[in-house]
């Protein structure tokens, strides 16, 4: 996953895959989901993003991790 912020038009582009995109479904006013023929979401774009939500949170993250993911080697 990658994230870009574009403060020149204030928008946000969450990558999720490699594929790219066949068409684009509007959730809401200013928020898209990206997607392939097979309705696969591959991007999600948020217009007008400093309105929508704090750009200083989704530009930095957290990693949670299931314990019960993680193998000890020993």
């Amino acid at each position: 996953m990658k994230v870009h912020y574009d403060a020149e038009v204030d928008a946000v582009y969450i990558k999720l895959g490699t594929q790219k995109p066949d068409g684009v479904v509007e959730i809401s006013e200013g928020v898209n989901l990206d997607t392939t023929s097979e309705n696969k979401i591959v991007g999600i774009e948020i217009l007008n993003a400093s309105k929508k939500m704090n750009i200083k949170t989704i530009l930095s993250y957290e990693l949670e991790l299931d314990k019960k993911l993680i193998q000890k080697t020993a």
